[in-house]
């Protein structure tokens, strides 16, 4: 219980982190006992684990009349009780002076891997139906709304499922709509670049996750395909990627490695797929160049191509008769194709003799024609003549093409080079699925939106108007005019793409537009007129919750002696509230949900600008959901320093999005290039993927932000800049469990004196935006994994005095240990993983995270000043499974939750508020049953995978 003599922000000299001396036994009063701490925790027993009941979210008390769920036992109570100790293969302690803790150190060294058979992950083998009762093409709208990646497209059919474009979010737009990619055979990318494809690694690694074996799929793209899977081998398994297909010259000639690709002249299509379901065919697209050079990585676009082969007519038994054939064997051998004698007449008798004329097959385009330089280039492509044909004068080898849907923005489809390109297509269907702005109004993750619009009604000061129905966006939205009315007559229907559009192949009967399948608008009036039937009260919370910033506190408060704590640390006193904002990207783990996204926390410093603390897939939409489209592109201008703290894809795969946006938005304006610090491994990623979109930014291994790095930056003799011996902390030197992890070949020492340029351009940046320190720590999770502390500069109150700075604290992914609780001394703020509830401590140990009441221990014993929970499992959708009764000082996070710092004395009293608003809501694992085929990873995550 924090008193009000405790010094919340002062950091004290003789931090052990800061010397990585090693730790005193008073610090740590969470690891006095190993695990004594842990009182039995009280609910009903555990099912399955692979489908658990439905279940009430959010708040447990303790209780003693209910039987314990699981006992927690320690290492050295497995030794007495005779069982098999984990020390060997699964857990290792620590313990200087009785201090310990418990963990998975095959996991932390990443040797959890090899201990596992490898998968032979299998690609989905399917008994084919040529005559296909449903065939559709699609459009899921990923980035319609938030317009920061393209859109991808379904082709579907009974046996077969076929997606075009890979962008951020797809995995967790599919897990709403239930569109089941277990199901998908081929991925294939128009362009080879974050904008299309930065979904791809996450959905790899989810597919490689499924079932026993695991699936792998085909991956098709241009000849930069091979850039980007370079990239993703420093994270991904090879197996997850042997199925990648490149087509198309290689862009470097000099480039002698092997890729598995077709090659052939580049005006000519690539046949991808042919089969009695459908061919697919590819069409290089590059941009007009005046140079010999050529187009660069990620320039080059594809023009897919999609062609169902033909409807055979039907057999008419009476022009058989009539041509002297008895009914039998024949009959098929005609309606197969072949000619036949006829029983009764010299003669032979043909399938167009006794056949109803066939119906061609419908043939599907679909264009990213990214630029008008591609434009330009679009019109003289000799492969697409086939295709430009007029239905009432087709000739021979001509073909109708029935639909088209444009992946290309607005800015070139309007353009006249484009629309004189539409023009030859007389009949077709056009879908423009370029972004448009009227598309921000309606948000495209309706389950998320609705929870954080209700958040936003119960708090706005915590969980501000979402930017797609923000006042001013709302005010600023352009109704733009259909398309169909900007063309010429000439050109067939232009409609615009909505999401879940779809374009009926078979039946042809029904061949045309389905809009059936389009989601209602949801509107924030909607929301709130379900909100306030459903809790009628809700409205008086509200109410109550504006009065706690006036300083009034209610019964419910009362009820709660810990939420009557007044005590503000000093370096709150008067503070601005244009100083520091937390926002709450992303508070889930593993992979993306319908209602958390994963890890990524914005530390917004107004004016001086801003830090991203991890960057998982999506983060970039995250951005534009809180902030609207403008403040979101600003919000990424601004971006100074992103620190990542694991190597795992949850918590760095939107990074090479935010960078090339970043890239973007500035191009042509001088700027610094980002700073990018985060473990070595992360490193070899950004390099092989800078070979296919430029980053523009540097790089900064966590080793040498540690306290021992920074304080050789400020040693004058360049020889004892070299050791980093001692970089990592206790925790890590010799003798200690965890020294393998840092020490192995695979894995050296950085050498600081190469480091010192970026250091000191680090130092700067830091200095220019009011912060004093940026110091990375080890922690226990997985080889080279970090928590950060970052602590403003000194500032003077309204008296003139001198005061410290703020103190903020982010744990990354680990289990509770001493180097977490020493970083922590004294902070004001604490972003801490809790992954799990506290009934599934053995999992924690397992995966090396933290359940809730850990992480909030680590709080206490460190005497942080507010404690907020993240990074929870999403087998807990909307709320996660907590002991009210330890939550003092202490809150969950929601994505899009802002904390600012002038409110930090108000976040705990908003936790019981929660309570209401989630009352009627049930943890559900999946609302569908799982088949093998089928099966999410909630609960069981692969040992590769990013948790």
């Amino acid at each position: 219980m924090l008193t009000s003599s405790m010094p919340h922000c002062h950091v004290p000299q003789n931090l052990s982190l800061f010397g990585f001396s090693p730790l005193k036994s008073s610090s740590f009063a969470l690891f006095l006992r190993p695990f004594s701490l842990y009182p039995p925790i009280f609910a009903s027993s555990s099912p399955s684990p692979s489908r658990r009941p439905p279940r009430t979210a959010g708040y447990r008390r303790s209780d003693p009349s209910h039987p314990p769920r699981r006992k927690w036992s320690s290492f050295e109570e497995q030794k007495r009780e005779g069982r098999s100790p984990m020390e060997k293969d699964k857990a290792s302690s620590f313990n200087p002076s009785s201090d310990s803790f418990e963990f998975n150190k095959r996991r932390a060294e990443g040797l959890d891997k090899i201990d596992k058979p490898k998968k032979n992950l299998k690609r989905n083998t399917r008994t084919l139906n040529p005559t296909n009762t449903i065939a559709y093409v699609q459009i899921l709208g990923t980035g319609m709304d938030t317009q920061d990646t393209s859109p991808s497209v379904l082709l579907f059919f009974d046996k077969q499922r076929f997606i075009f474009n890979a962008g951020e979010g797809l995995q967790r737009f599919c897990t709403e709509h239930k569109i089941k990619l277990s199901k998908v055979d081929h991925i294939f990318l128009s362009r080879v670049c974050s904008e299309t494809a930065g979904g791809l690694p996450g959905l790899l690694l989810t597919l490689a996750g499924i079932g026993e074996e695991g699936l792998s799929v085909n991956v098709w793209g241009p000849s930069d395909l091979k850039y980007l899977v370079d990239a993703m081998r420093s994270f991904i398994p090879r197996a997850a990627m042997v199925h990648t297909r490149s087509f198309g010259p290689s862009l470097n000639a000099s480039d002698s490695t092997p890729q598995s690709g077709l090659s052939k002249p580049k005006d000519d299509a690539y046949v991808l797929v042919d089969d009695e379901v459908v061919k697919i065919s590819a069409i290089l697209l590059e941009p007009s160049c005046t140079e010999e050079s050529g187009s660069k990585p990620g320039e080059t676009a594809v023009i897919y191509v999609c062609e169902l082969p033909e409807i055979k007519g039907k057999f008419d038994p009476k022009k058989a008769m009539a041509l002297g054939l008895r009914a039998g064997p024949k009959y098929s051998y005609l309606q197969s194709g072949q000619s036949v004698k006829s029983d009764f007449k010299d003669i032979t008798v043909h399938p167009s003799d006794v056949m109803g004329p066939s119906v061609p097959g419908p043939v599907v385009l679909l264009v990213d024609c990214p630029t008008e330089s591609h434009a330009e280039e679009l019109l003289s492509i000799p492969s697409m003549k086939t295709y430009y044909s007029c239905p009432d004068n087709l000739t021979d080898g001509a073909k109708l093409v029935n639909c088209i849907i444009h992946l290309s923005p607005a800015s070139v489809t309007n353009s006249s080079t484009y629309q004189s390109w539409m023009k030859r297509f007389h009949s077709a269907q056009h879908i423009l699925a370029g972004h448009e702005a009227k598309n921000m109004e309606f948000p495209i993750l309706r389950a998320s939106s609705r929870i954080t619009a209700r958040l936003n009604y119960l708090c706005p000061q915590f969980f501000p108007a979402p930017g797609f129905w923000s006042p001013q966006h709302v005010n600023n939205s352009i109704n733009s005019t259909s398309f169909s009315k900007c063309f010429d007559s000439n050109l067939g229907e232009s409609i615009s793409a909505e999401n879940l559009l779809k374009f009926t192949l078979r039946p042809h009967s029904n061949l045309g537009v389905d809009r059936t399948c389009i989601p209602s608008r949801l509107t924030s009036l909607r929301v709130m007129d379900e909100l306030l039937s459903e809790i009628p009260e809700i409205s008086s919370k509200t109410e109550e919750i504006k009065r706690l910033w006036n300083g009034h506190h209610n019964k419910m408060m009362i009820e709660e002696p810990w939420l009557g704590e007044s005590t503000v640390p000093s370096c709150l006193e008067n503070i601005r509230r244009d100083d520091m904002e937390i926002v709450l990207l992303g508070t889930g783990s593993s992979q993306p949900s319908k209602y958390r996204n994963v890890t990524a926390i914005y530390v917004d410093l107004f004016s001086r600008g801003s830090i991203l603390l991890d960057c998982g897939e999506g983060t970039l939409g995250q951005l534009k959901r809180r902030y609207g489209l403008e403040g979101a592109d600003e919000a990424v201008r601004n971006l100074r320093c992103i620190w990542i703290s694991h190597i795992h894809a949850d918590h760095h795969t939107g990074l090479a999005r935010i960078l090339a946006r970043r890239r973007e938005l500035l191009k042509g304006v001088a700027h610094e290039p980002a700073i990018v610090v985060g473990p070595r491994p992360l490193k070899n990623f950004l390099d092989a993927y800078q070979r296919l979109e430029d980053l523009d930014m540097e790089f900064l291994d966590c080793r040498n932000t540690t306290t021992t790095s920074w304080a050789s930056q400020e040693t004058t003799r360049p020889e004892k800049n070299t050791n980093s011996g001692n970089a990592e902390g206790s925790l890590f030197s010799k003798g200690s469990p965890m020294q393998s992890i840092y020490k192995r070949s695979s894995t050296p020492l950085t050498d600081n004196s190469s480091a010192l340029p970026f250091l000191k351009k680090l130092k700067n940046v830091l200095g220019e935006m009011g912060l004093e320190d940026l110091i990375s720590f080890p922690v226990v999770h997985c080889p080279q994994a970090f928590g950060v502390v970052v602590k403003a500069a000194k500032r003077k109150n309204i008296a003139g005095d001198e005061i410290p700075g703020w103190k903020m604290v982010y744990s990354g992914d680990t289990r509770p240990c001493p180097e977490m609780v020493e970083a922590s001394k004294g902070a004001t703020v604490l972003i801490h993983e809790a992954t799990f509830e506290d009934a599934l401590v053995e999992e924690a140990v397992a995966k090396n995270h933290s359940t809730t009441k850990e992480a909030i221990n680590v709080g206490s014993s460190a005497g942080v000043y507010r404690t907020v929970l993240t990074h929870f499992s999403q087998r807990y959708p909307k709320i996660p499974v907590i002991d009210e009764s330890h939550m003092h000082n202490t809150c969950i996070a929601f994505d899009m939750m802002s904390i600012n710092m002038a409110d930090l004395h108000v976040l705990p009293k908003i936790l019981p508020y929660f309570k209401t608003l989630f009352r009627n809501q049930v943890v559900e694992e999946e609302e569908e049953e799982e088949t093998d085929d089928d099966r999410l990873i909630s609960d069981k995550v692969p040992s590769f995978f990013i948790n």
